[in-house]
């Protein structure tokens, strides 16, 4: 049997799941598929459709510099070079499908999780992994994701500002748009003085952190080259409470509604999750493929690690 993720779970934290922010010690940072050596072999055999690496602006640090890229025809080993010593942000998704091995990792994660909180329960086929390999002092900015998150810190140094899930830092008209489909993630409102209200975690090597669904939060890599991962997962609540959005985003747009309720049972939630459920199946709802600008290419060659490119769009 594998050795344990989670070697020493604090009994509180079992209580304090999913509810407040926690942070407890795992062993991913001593499982030789996150060396140099795997993630070099799994750069190579992820597709295009798999992967995004990205940049920002080192003087203008914003997000409307935030720029995608591709690896081109490099090495992993090259790859690596390049965000150890550049400025670039690889995000590796689904990664079981390069290599097994992470999706039996995955498997035990949620096992272990599910184990260590009994509450806690996922739909198996929904849990997902995503591999971040990124340079020192590189940027994420302030965003929110739909699904359940926990971040695993596997080398490097990270500090992680997490904001409350509730306005103003949490706009509920914004949540929806992104729901629908209309905005990303990254497009929610963000002021510094939110800043104010953020509780600062210090990721080390062996560490995660989770936090309450839809927590804003941005990153901020310190001084060396950083590998975590993301994990995400979906539970009944947490369907319920995209449902509701859905429905709300739907009322919003159609009746013009200012103040709509989040209900989390009774008939006010089964209305809503029977009006996002019809408008999903009845093909009203016309997903695009989301359009990148790829602009720059990596390279080890160059003190940030990349060069541009004659820009093309890429459709995922």
């Amino acid at each position: 049997m594998a050795d344990k993720i989670f070697p020493n779970w604090q009994a509180k934290n079992s209580e304090l799941f999913s509810k407040h922010i926690i942070t407890e010690q795992h062993s991913l940072h001593e499982n030789e598929l996150f060396s140099d050596e795997a993630l070099a072999r799994l750069i190579e055999k992820t597709p295009r459709s798999n992967y995004h690496v990205n940049t920002h602006d080192l003087v203008n640090i914003s997000k409307s510099t935030w720029r995608d890229g591709e690896f081109g025809d490099l090495s992993g080993e090259q790859v690596l070079k390049a965000v150890r010593d550049g400025h670039i942000w690889i995000n590796i998704q689904r990664p079981w499908e390069a290599d097994k091995a992470y999706g039996d990792v995955l498997d035990q994660m949620f096992q272990e999780m599910q184990a260590n909180v009994p509450s806690f329960t996922t739909m198996p086929d929904k849990n997902k992994m995503t591999i971040l390999i990124s340079s020192p002092k590189i940027k994420v900015f302030y965003h929110c994701d739909i699904p359940g998150q926990a971040l695993w810190q596997i080398r490097g140094r990270k500090r992680v500002y997490i904001y409350p899930n509730s306005e103003p830092f949490l706009k509920n008209e914004e949540m929806e748009k992104i729901i629908l489909g209309r905005i990303d993630e990254h497009d929610i409102t963000y002021q510094e003085w939110y800043d104010d209200y953020a509780e600062i975690l210090d990721l080390e090597p062996g560490t995660m952190s989770h936090w309450p669904i839809n927590g804003p939060h941005r990153i901020e890599n310190l001084d060396v080259m950083n590998v975590s991962l993301t994990t995400e997962h979906w539970n009944t609540d947490l369907r319920n409470h995209y449902a509701v959005r859905y429905a709300n985003g739907l009322l919003r747009d159609s009746f013009g509604f200012k103040k709509l309720a989040t209900p989390t049972s009774g008939f006010g939630l089964y209305a809503r999750l029977a009006l996002a459920g019809m408008h999903k199946i009845s093909g009203l709802r016309k997903l695009k493929k989301m359009k990148y600008n790829v602009d720059f290419q990596v390279d080890p060659s160059q003190k940030i690690g990349f060069k541009d490119i004659p820009a093309y769009q890429l459709s995922k």
